[in-house]
């Protein structure tokens, strides 16, 4: 650990608050960041003040008036240098993460991966921030649509993905113009840092302005109310709980600034009567196992024509069996611990709801003991059955349990996959075209992602990301996202001697 403290600079107890190269003075309470792993104590945190976070709003705010000037194809270049210097330190950051949120090697690879790829792609959009030019319905007149950088921006990251979804909202925003707040999850400080403090060396060799890109690690009272209250501030992105964004949205709603908000998943995968078995089990163990059922797109709820219920459960409980559980950083393991003892206890209690409620655990569900397990923060993996109305269906519980729900028509089984509060990704198995179409047309899914044959995680970064409902409705990443960035801007120019009023209304003295 001290080596990989070493590689970024990283103190035994770090300012929290910087821009990369320029680190504050901070002077709130330390935090202490202990791995899932084995419960150890990697490094402090001094977080930010309240005064802490209003100089680097300051500093980001001043930024802004130089970096909007930057020629959004030479913005990309920076971005380019940025993703080539996370390259060359992949494999530390990598290390790090795992190290600090518990993720196994090949995932947090995965996700260092996913913020280079990002990079890689803002290049390309900074020479293609278009906007539409339109016909006039007034003689000699042009009209057209232009985007504008926005302004400073806050992001709000959590835990699970701690450098990707900041890479979808910064990258972009710094092609856009924009500079960057960044508030991580306090969980992955120390990942924060190290990522910083990368690209600080970026913007100090290209002889940039300190407050382009800003961390601040911080209290929700402290900093996290000051950032989404901050007028200076016109967009706010939050990754988080439903209970986060609903507060998120209220406060920077009540400011008439912009949210995109990408909050909770509960999501299903239906498996018809007519899928490739084999093909669902292998997407379904990812999705419902994959960074230990902590992410936002994990499968949740199976929805299985009761043809083929049985022999999927059975499938799948086999396939469970055959899971290492152990030290992400060793070879062969796939998966690791939770983040920590609270969502432990927090999983606990969902496997009591579920028996409660009529349901049954079919397999795992245990806290493992023993050697490394003693930290207390390893599970086995849980698969249960469940009937569609049971109230813990409608929950999102940020761990590894899977919920198996038989149905009869594709009807009622779309009916249970859209019956929950939230919307973000979902999934059909089956070789039948005209299933897959109806899940994909506005009487099916109505997530914000559907999938066919493939699971419901691993989302490309050249689409858009986010969903409906609960979820937020926000969109991140690819596609035409970028456009949240910037301000949005209808042109018209006159050039004529004439001065027509559009819908031909008169108006004027002789």
């Amino acid at each position: 650990m001290k080596d990989i403290l070493q590689e970024f600079d990283l103190l035994k107890e770090n300012p929290g608050a910087g821009t990369g190269t320029t680190w504050l003075e901070c002077g709130g309470e330390i935090l202490e960041s202990v791995s899932p792993i084995d419960g150890q104590i990697l490094g402090r945190v001094r977080q930010a003040s309240g005064a802490n976070y209003d100089e680097v709003a300051v500093r980001a705010s001043t930024a802004f008036e130089e970096w909007r000037m930057v020629p959004a194809p030479k913005r990309g270049d920076i971005v380019r240098q940025i993703g080539n210097a996370v390259r060359t330190r992949k494999q530390e950051l990598s290390t790090m993460l795992s190290l600090e949120v518990g993720k196994i090697r090949p995932e947090a690879e995965g996700e260092v991966q996913e913020m280079i790829d990002m990079c890689d792609f803002a290049v390309g959009q900074s020479r293609m921030l278009y906007g539409l030019s339109m016909h006039s319905e007034r003689p000699r007149h042009r009209m057209y649509e232009q985007y504008h950088p926005l302004g400073p921006i806050g992001v709000i990251t959590a835990f699970n993905f701690p450098v990707a979804v900041w890479a979808w909202n910064a990258m972009i925003g710094l092609i856009a113009g924009d500079t960057v707040v960044w508030k991580p999850s306090s969980k992955a400080a120390l990942t924060a840092l190290a990522t910083a403090k990368i690209i600080g060396h970026v913007l100090h060799e290209n002889d940039l302005p300190e407050g382009i890109l800003n961390v601040v690690i911080g209290s929700r009272d402290e900093v996290g109310e000051k950032l989404i209250a901050d007028r200076r501030l016109p967009l706010i992105s939050a990754t988080g709980s439903v209970a986060m964004g609903r507060r998120v949205g209220q406060v920077v709603a009540s400011r008439l600034g912009k949210s995109l908000l990408e909050l909770g998943g509960n999501n299903a995968v239906i498996v018809s009567s007519k899928a490739d078995l084999d093909l669902a089990v292998r997407a379904i163990l990812f999705g419902a196992v994959g960074t230990a059922g902590q992410r936002c797109t994990s499968i949740r709820r199976i929805i299985a024509h009761k043809e083929i219920f049985n022999p999927l459960t059975e499938a799948l409980i086999e396939a469970y069996k055959q899971l290492v559980i152990g030290n992400p950083l060793e070879n062969g393991v796939l998966v690791g611990p939770l983040i920590d003892a609270e969502a432990v206890e927090n999983m606990q209690r969902a496997l009591e709801e579920i028996k409660s409620q009529g349901g049954r655990v079919l397999y795992g569900g245990e806290i493992l003991s023993g050697g490394i397990y003693d930290v207390g923060t390893y599970v086995t993996p849980c698969i249960c059955e469940v009937s569609n109305d049971c109230p813990i269906v409608q929950e999102e519980t940020f761990a590894p349990i899977l919920y198996m729900i038989p149905y009869e028509t594709l009807e009622e089984a779309i009916q249970y996959h859209n019956d929950v509060p939230q919307g973000l990704s979902s999934a059909i198995f089956t070789t039948d075209l005209r299933e897959s179409e109806i899940f994909l047309s506005h009487l099916g899914s109505d997530c914000g992602i559907a999938n066919v044959n493939i699971g419901t995680s691993g989302a490309e970064i050249g689409g858009a990301f986010g969903g409906e409902k609960d979820t937020g409705g926000g969109r991140e990443s690819g596609s035409d996202a970028w456009k949240i960035y910037m301000r949005r801007q209808t042109c018209t120019i006159n050039w004529s001697r004439e001065m027509p009023l559009a819908q031909g209304i008169e108006f004027g003295i002789e």
